[in-house]
């Protein structure tokens, strides 16, 4: 089952990162990120075209409430979402246990640094251990190699091949992974 989520008040750290709510301040850091070719696409939707597009998503993350804003250095460089998964992607053995699906963009200027994988263990911390979820699953297409590596490091195990439809229509290959709380 789909945990119900609100990350509105919550703020997580690291030795690097806060993790935190959106907040309408964030929209240049935001478009900074989102505007470049071959972020967004690597997560399922296209960069952003212009400034209104990006203040319309803002305000949604905002709104659901299930999404951090990755912090560096006082800037917003990423983002991690606690999103609902496909129900129909997993089997019954999943029917009594709540999850969410984590998922995940940074500014490509801070790929390679090993932050990803800092503020993901972060987050699966809290899942795990605050909201006491009994798993986590996160899907990544199969050319996106550095999520790829991210679900790696992380202990993310292999579920099975699945298809995603992406936010402007197209059917990409994926993996779906899991990770269970060990309680």
């Amino acid at each position: 089952m789909n945990a119900k989520i609100d990350l509105s008040q919550i703020v997580l750290k690291t030795d690097r990162l806060i993790l935190r709510s959106w907040q309408e301040s964030d929209l240049d850091d935001f478009y900074e990120y989102a505007s470049i070719k071959g972020v967004g696409e690597m997560a399922g939707w296209s960069h952003h075209q212009n400034k209104e597009e990006t203040r319309q998503i803002l305000k949604t993350f905002i709104e659901e409430k299930k999404t951090f804003a990755i912090v560096y250095q006082n800037k917003v460089i990423g983002s991690i979402g606690l999103e609902i998964y496909r129900e129909n992607d997993l089997d019954g053995t999943f029917q009594n246990l709540m999850g969410r699906e984590i998922g995940y963009v940074l500014n490509k200027k801070y790929w390679g640094q090993g932050i990803m994988p800092e503020a993901v263990n972060r987050v699966i911390q809290y899942c795990f251990n605050d909201l006491h979820l009994d798993f986590l699953c996160c899907g990544y297409f199969k050319e996106n190699k550095q999520s790829k590596r991210v679900n790696e490091k992380i202990g993310f195990q292999y579920y099975k091949d699945v298809i995603h439809r992406t936010r402007y229509g197209v059917d990409k290959d994926t993996i779906l992974t899991v990770l269970y709380n060990k309680k």
